[in-house]
């Protein structure tokens, strides 16, 4: 059996553990089944903003006119777009030449599961046989998958998932007619893309709302720039049945309310259900690690799970799927394993600031409670609203009031206290207009506030003895290190201060 001093399972957001451990010097083992890189690099969050970034672009030409330019219509290229796009999937085979190029790292292709709670076999890709190793420490980022809903006749229709999409089944040139089944931010976004790409685009959605997590009135808003664009939006549907004819797939829906029925002619469907964790391989039954009953792992504030040296990030451990709280939590656990000067210096986990984007057309962003979350909390809420309209930059863009694009920002306050409960932002460059919100949020002294109290490490039981607080300074650069941003936006641009300052230095 090989021993190692930490062992990271996935190479997206816990390449940064692994990152702080090969700097130390420490023995790592890093695990990745598929493409390194992650969700994020390989079927999520850049390669979808590549393209739609080129959609956004098509929207901005169309409203050109509305401030004295004329431009003929614009189009896709969609060869430009692909490769584009498979560029920067193909960035993946470069990771692994990276790791593996250190003295201290060894590299496995293959599938890991746990023999015990720090004994771990990898079945290898290449079919060469397993390889048993063993560390103190075990970082679980092995992210999630699409969830693929139960539906008749859905597996003989056939359909495209983010995994299959940005794999073998990625089209040539888009499709003529698509469904999209989910309307959270993965089934907008695609359903923006390839509507700006000529695609007729019907949208299936489950809840009475789009991006239901979001703010009522930011679903509304985009609900209305959607149907203003020819998208059709088909709201509080069961999808009972799929089917195939004339060469075309059927989507039967039934309205939650009123029992009617809808067919949905289209050439393909794409499934945008949410996402499950990729837990199945890895055999937790073996361990003590305890799970939630759909099966993401159970973490404390430290990203520590039930069993002692083993920590779980990213997606696999149910938070809101966002690559920049990964991060985050990479961040956490490398500093308090390597970097902590002592025990009050170790830092934690909070996501009440975690900042959220649709990248929609329109975008949007948020941070903290939605005005109905507020008032459900109990707070003595008030609400504010600014529209672009009521600015001079607004009108410089074309926007008027009464747009159906004039978007608007709105802030939700505790009116006893004048605190900001949260931000909501629709519009033009949402990702990056409520970040100065993210970073008051989380100014000042933050308390160690437990998250799944019943984890808990010896360490940590003291540590929340204690009642340790960090100071976040408003004017250090360190607060702003630690402080997410949106990825991937262009507030990224100016919030990852920290990072080029320590190399400066």
């Amino acid at each position: 059996m090989k021993q190692y001093d930490i062992i990271v399972v996935g190479t997206g957001g816990a390449t940064i553990v692994a990152d702080a451990a090969i700097k130390v010097g420490k023995k790592v083992a890093i695990i990745e089944k598929g493409k390194f890189g992650g969700t994020c690099l390989t079927r999520g969050c850049i390669p979808t903003k590549v393209m739609v970034t080129a959609a956004n672009a098509i929207q901005e030409v169309e409203e050109f006119k509305k401030i004295g330019i004329n431009v003929s219509d614009a189009t896709m290229d969609w060869d430009t777009v692909s490769k584009r796009t498979w560029f920067k999937i193909d960035e993946s085979a470069g990771i692994y030449d990276y790791y593996n190029a250190f003295d201290n790292v060894d590299v496995y292709r293959g599938a890991a599961s746990f023999v015990s709670d720090k004994v771990m076999n990898i079945h290898l890709n290449d079919g060469s046989g397993t390889v048993e190793i063993t560390a103190p420490t075990i970082i679980l980022g092995t992210g999630g998958y699409s969830n693929i809903p139960n539906v008749p006749g859905l597996q003989e229709a056939g359909y495209l998932s983010s995994e299959s999409l940005f794999g073998d089944k990625f089209p040539k040139q888009p499709y003529k007619s698509l469904a999209v089944l989910g309307a959270g931010p993965i089934g907008v976004e695609f359903g923006h893309v390839f509507d700006a790409a000529g695609t007729e685009v019907t949208i299936i959605q489950h809840n009475v709302r789009l991006v239901p997590k979001e703010d009522e009135e930011m679903s509304e808003h985009l609900l209305q720039n959607y149907r203003a664009r020819g998208i059709n939006v088909i709201l509080n549907q069961d999808t009972v049945e799929i089917r195939q004819e004339d060469g075309l797939k059927v989507v039967v829906t039934k309205d939650r309310s009123t029992g009617e029925i809808t067919e949905t002619k289209v050439e393909e469907i794409l499934v945008a259900a949410g996402i499950r964790p990729a837990v199945e391989e890895l055999h937790l039954e073996n361990t003590g690690i305890e799970t939630w009953p759909k099966g993401w792992i159970k973490t404390n504030e430290f990203l520590e799970t039930s069993v002692d040296g083993i920590y779980a990030l990213g997606d696999v451990n149910g938070e809101p799927a966002f690559r920049h709280r990964a991060n985050y939590e990479a961040d956490i656990i490398a500093h308090n394993l390597y970097f902590a000067k002592n025990e009050e210096d170790f830092r934690w986990a909070r996501y009440d600031t975690l900042p959220k984007v649709t990248f929609s057309y329109p975008e949007i962003g948020s941070v903290g409670l939605t005005e109905a979350e507020a008032i459900k909390a109990g707070y003595n809420v008030g609400v504010g609203k600014n529209y672009y309209s009521s600015t001079a930059k607004g009108y410089a863009m074309g926007i008027n009031p009464g747009d159906v694009n004039d978007g608007f920002v709105k802030i939700v306050v505790d009116k006893d206290t004048n605190h900001i409960l949260g931000m909501h932002v629709t519009g033009p460059q949402a990702s990056i207009l409520f970040q100065p919100y993210v970073n008051l949020m989380n100014s000042g002294v933050t308390p160690l506030t437990a998250i799944n109290e019943e984890i808990a490490s010896e360490r940590t039981k003291r540590l929340r003895e204690k009642g340790i607080t960090r100071a976040m300074d408003p004017k250090s650069v360190i607060t702003v290190g630690e402080t997410m941003s949106p990825h991937p936006s262009l507030v990224e641009v100016i919030m990852w201060t920290q990072v080029y300052y320590e190399n400066r230095w």
